[in-house]
């Protein structure tokens, strides 16, 4: 919970120090255009991140059920698979994300 809470405070301090510099903007220039760029960044890193550790905890459980009962391996091995392809999915939609913040102009 302690670590939560650090990475939130230093989340909560980045968006204070950066938000100045977004509103100052007066023409839309090229900071607007590089909070863009950091924002599709961040949104598939965060995206990417989140679903590996996903997939990892899955398959690391599903290998595990498999291990100790090989006879419903069938089983645990579709549901794995459809797991699988939801937490992928959740990839390809902060991909799209990120590349509407890229594309879009202000």
């Amino acid at each position: 919970m302690k670590k939560f809470m650090t990475v939130m405070a230093l989340a909560f301090a980045v968006v204070a120090v950066l938000a100045p510099a977004a509103f100052a903007a007066e023409d839309g220039g090229a900071s607007a255009h590089a909070f863009g760029y950091l924002g599709a960044g961040l949104a598939i890193g965060i995206a990417a991140l989140g679903t590996g550790i996903g997939q990892g905890i899955g398959v690391g459980k599903a290998v595990e059920g498999i291990a100790r009962n090989p006879g419903a391996a069938a089983k645990r091995q579709t549901a794995l698979l459809i797991g699988r392809a939801l937490i992928a999915s959740l990839a390809i939609y902060a991909l799209v994300v990120s590349l509407i913040i890229l594309i879009v102009k202000w």
